[in-house]
């Protein structure tokens, strides 16, 4: 009896350790395995994300690509979705500066405020084009950084790419090098993709824009951007500058183009009086996208102007 009460404590003893190793390969390899909570602004952010973190990154979109980023609510789901997040992607330079400060505040989380490593803002990763927002009347409007539309560039992506691939490799060390190689991948197919792309389009294309959220297309594209259908900023079309753009570009071919969630009134008074084409072109993928969608709508935006 003696020998079997000294036995007792160290059989219970070993349980609890097995129970805690148990404990530990249930818990340790749940953050491991599930890697990077990722929680972007936007489904071009997310795209990166997916592609850079495979299937060591969870990515969800809050910003959905039928709306516009600047005008979104801060939503519960927002808070609670950040509230778990490992790292935060957002465009910056204001373009989320009406909803995201409040949901990150919302969220509690320390891990991604301003500053911290889990917090990847792109602006400061790329050069901005100067914003329209910045010069005359135009100044003092939401760009006041530079224009932060820089999505539409899919070199400027690919800069981004090696940058979050580097972020994300310092948050999970363990699949730094992983993360890199996707990163340089992705920055290659995007250069790529790009280049065939441009070679398609006829040189010397003119386009007028809605806003200057497709101001980048020149970037990569053989186009002028020539006009917008906004008078300013954020003041939707009047009658008067409307007139005043066909008077402006009589004569002239081109296209013009506009958001999908943007109103197609002014677009269709161009494609009446100047016989423009006009068309509604998204500026993200969809909210679920990869690369490949994002490809897909790099393709989208060439092939609304004319091809070789």
């Amino acid at each position: 009896m003696v020998l079997h009460r000294n036995r007792t404590p160290i059989a219970r003893w070993l349980t609890g350790i097995a129970a805690l190793a148990l404990a530990a390969l249930v818990l340790t390899p749940a953050q491991a395995l599930a890697g990077l909570n990722v929680v972007a602004t936007t489904s071009s952010l997310g795209a990166l994300a997916r592609e850079i973190g495979a299937d060591r990154a969870e990515v969800r979109v809050l910003a959905p690509p039928d709306r516009d980023a600047h005008y979104l609510d801060a939503r519960p789901s927002f808070m609670a979705a950040l509230r778990r997040a490992d790292l935060l992607l957002e465009l910056g330079a204001g373009l989320e500066e009406g909803w995201l400060p409040a949901a990150q505040r919302g969220a509690n989380n320390r891990a991604i405020n301003s500053g911290q490593p889990g917090h990847f803002r792109g602006a400061d990763q790329v050069e901005l084009r100067r914003s329209i927002t910045m010069d005359g009347p135009n100044m003092g409007h939401v760009h006041a950084e530079g224009n932060p539309h820089f999505n539409a560039d899919p070199l400027r992506m690919a800069e981004l790419a090696l940058a979050l691939g580097e972020r994300m490799g310092e948050l999970r060390p363990d699949h730094a090098d992983d993360f890199m190689q996707r990163a340089e991948h992705t920055a290659e197919r995007l250069h790529d993709h790009a280049k065939a792309l441009a070679a398609q389009v006829q040189p010397g294309q003119r386009i007028v824009v809605y806003h200057e959220d497709l101001d980048y297309l020149e970037e990569w594209l053989p186009v002028e951007i020539v006009g917008y259908l906004e008078p300013a900023p954020g003041i939707p079309p009047t009658a008067r500058h409307l007139r005043r753009l066909v008077s402006d570009l009589e004569g002239t071919e081109g296209t013009v183009l506009y958001a999908i969630f943007q109103p197609a009134r002014g677009a269709e008074f161009l494609e009446r009086n100047l016989g423009w084409s006009s068309q509604a072109v998204p500026l993200d993928p969809p909210a679920d996208a990869t690369l490949d969608g994002y490809l897909e709508l790099m393709t989208l935006w060439a092939g609304t102007l004319p091809q070789r």
